[in-house]
This record gives structure tokens, sequence and C-alpha cells, in this order.
């Protein structure tokens, strides 16, 4: 008699977005232009001033200007306008036609391990949906608004920062793919029933604001790697020198997710090293 198949074991590939997958801020390369303001002019001279009058949240602060700015110039925000926004994303190479998700998916299903990919970003959630690589993330996980009966943002309804990114982490690895079930992420489950264990998690994010969960990857057998963007500047260089002098990340790589590069190899490195680690031997 044949031997049954043994299941597939979920594994996570977790990502932040801007800096991570997509070149700068998000809003900037169409939102803020629409609003008449240049990207100084929006975070240096109307979000952090105001963030600071008001010793507020910098996340929460940024998406009330959104709403506040659109709202002065006559556009009021709807969900399909910010999806429109996130659709020219300057994504890093390859990953617009989504061969990076496939060939991860096939990769690891060789040695028995289901990929899911996840979101964790102060970004839009909305603008994250109307990007090319939206359909390849099981769940996004980012700062969102509440709407109206005509779709209209009013107000904004999730804001993920640095220190509140790590939650994230659990509810993936308990598999609760929301922001509000409070009560399940906060039950005690045992770590066998868990339906994604931080050991077969990889986190990717881009520095300062992906610290916290870098670390905590760190510290619950996990792996994280830093991105950079192949363009960056030598106080992008310091962070990242930072990052690994402070034992805070496992990887460093530069921002390109075609086969063959250093990201590429690092990722099936970690998958093959996970496939040993739970007896698991390439497919044949």
């Amino acid at each position: 008699m044949a031997d049954t198949p043994r299941p597939l074991l979920k594994t996570a590939i977790i990502y932040d977005f801007d800096g991570t997958l997509a070149r700068g801020n998000m809003q900037e390369v169409s939102f803020i232009p629409s609003i008449g303001m240049t990207p100084a002019q929006f975070w240096n001279e109307t979000v952090r001033p105001r963030t600071i009058a008001a010793d507020g949240d910098g996340i929460l602060m940024y998406m009330q200007m959104m709403l506040q700015t659109a709202r002065e110039q006559g556009t009021p925000v709807t969900r399909q306008a910010l999806r429109d926004h996130g659709r020219d994303v300057a994504l890093f190479e390859g990953l617009r036609d989504r061969s990076w998700f496939d060939r991860m998916n096939a990769f690891g299903a060789q040695y028995g391990l289901e990929i899911e990919h996840y979101i964790i970003s102060a970004g839009l959630t909305e603008m994250i949906e109307g990007c090319p690589i939206a359909e390849a993330f099981t769940h996004v996980f980012a700062s969102k608004y509440a709407y109206d009966a005509d779709d209209v943002a009013v107000w904004p309804a999730v804001g993920v920062n640095y220190t509140t990114k790590t939650q994230y982490l659990f509810r993936i690895n308990k598999g609760v793919h929301n922001h509000w079930e409070d009560e399940r992420i906060n039950r005690f489950i045992p770590d066998e029933e868990r339906p994604i264990p931080f050991d077969r998690m990889i986190f990717l994010g881009d520095g300062d604001t992906d610290v916290p969960t870098m670390k905590m990857m760190h510290t619950k057998g996990g792996f994280s790697i830093a991105v950079y963007d192949p363009d960056s500047t030598p106080r992008d260089h310091d962070k990242i020198h930072r990052l690994i002098s402070e034992d805070r990340v496992n990887f460093v790589a530069a921002g390109d997710y075609r086969e063959g590069s250093p990201v590429d190899l690092i990722v099936k490195g970690l998958i093959g090293r996970m496939a040993v680690n739970y007896g698991r031997m390439p497919a044949d």
C-alpha cells in the first residue's frame, strides 16, 4: 500500500510594504501630488508639526491629514480612489509579475511546506489592495479607514505603528486574520495547535519601524531579513549596519526579488532549513 502523503505545513513569509516591496512611501506616488503638495510639504511641514503639537500617533495623524487636505481640495477620499492610487506603486524588480510569489510557493511545496504571504504595514490597506500583487497575500494587516454609506473615508479605523506590528505576528501564529478579535488572540492556545509556529516564519522589513518585529522574530525562533533599496544612500547603509551590529536581524539583502538574487537565495535557504528542522525532504 502506498504511503499516505503528509499534509503540507503552513509557513509564513511576512513583509513590510514601503521600502521592503516598493520604493519609498506609497502615498507619494500619486496621492500627495493629487492634493497639490510635495512629499516634503506633506510629511515635514504638515504631518510632523501637527503630530508634535497634538502629542499624537504619527500613523493616525498622517491618515487624518490625508483626509483633511483632500477635503480642503474638494476631493473626498473614497475606497476606490485609494485603490486607484495603489496601482502605480514603485514595486521592486521581480514582484510586479508575481513570479516571486509563484516561485516561493513552488519551492516550499517541494519540501512539504505550504507558503502563505502576509503584509504587516503602517501603509494603507486600500492602496495595497489596488496594487498589482494584492492577490498574492493571504491577508494584509495594515492601516485602514472607516467609511460612510457612500464609501467615503471618514476617520482612521486602524493605525499600525512600529510597536503594534508585533501583535500581528501572534495573529498569524494563531490564525486570526482580522484586527478586532481580541478575545481569541489573548486566549491561551498550546503551541502545537497554532497554525503557523514562529519558527516557520520569515519577516522582511526595511529598517527603523520594523525593528521590534525583527527582534521578536529573532528571539522567537523565526528569521528576519533587512531589505534595502538598491539605490540607497550612505544614510540607509548606516541604518542597515546598525541593525546587524545590534543583533536585530539575521540577514541583509537588496530589494531585488528576481530569481537568483541574494534575497531569493536567502529565503530559499531558510525554507530549506525549516524543512530539515521538521524532517521534511524535497518531493520526488
